[in-house]
């Protein structure tokens, strides 16, 4: 068996992502914290998720995350499959996250995409379909797709 068990993000602050995260999945909690010394530089950390999977995040980072509209190399996105993607998408936007993508109207899944504060990119999707031929159908999934007017306002 192989799955991805988590992916290690550094941000300037931990609190406005884990607080995006949090609201997301509000069922994940900080598994683990600490300090360390990266590279000669003072590092917080924590993983936050469940008992299988998480995300890490590394504080005192120096830049800017990659613009997304530009053709720098680097992270696009994160996807996470979830069951009530409607729900996540109210949680989200009652905080004051906004839309960064609608998907496309496709008839077994939905797809939505929001910018936590540190500007990373997540993406949430509801499959509507177990069958996969269905559920991983390909084509046209950009092509309608509805882009927040501000794409770096992300809250």
């Amino acid at each position: 068996m192989v799955r991805l068990e988590h992916a290690n993000l550094v941000v300037k602050e931990i609190q406005p992502t884990l607080d995006f995260i949090l609201t997301a999945f509000p069922e994940w909690r900080v598994r683990g914290e600490g300090e360390m010394s990266w590279f000669g530089r003072p590092r917080s950390w924590l993983h936050v998720g469940d008992e299988d999977y998480y995300l890490t995040l590394n504080d005192n980072g120096d830049e800017d995350n990659r613009d997304l509209a530009g053709h720098s190399a680097g992270l696009a996105h994160l996807g996470f499959v979830v069951d009530d993607v409607d729900s996540l998408v109210e949680r989200l936007t009652v905080k004051g996250y906004k839309i960064d993508v609608a998907g496309a109207e496709h008839p077994y899944r939905k797809t939505f995409y929001f910018r936590d504060p540190a500007g990373f990119q997540f993406e949430f999707m509801q499959y509507l379909s177990d069958v996969p031929e269905e559920k991983n159908q390909y084509g046209g999934e950009t092509s309608n797709v509805s882009r927040s007017k501000n794409r770096h306002d992300c809250r």
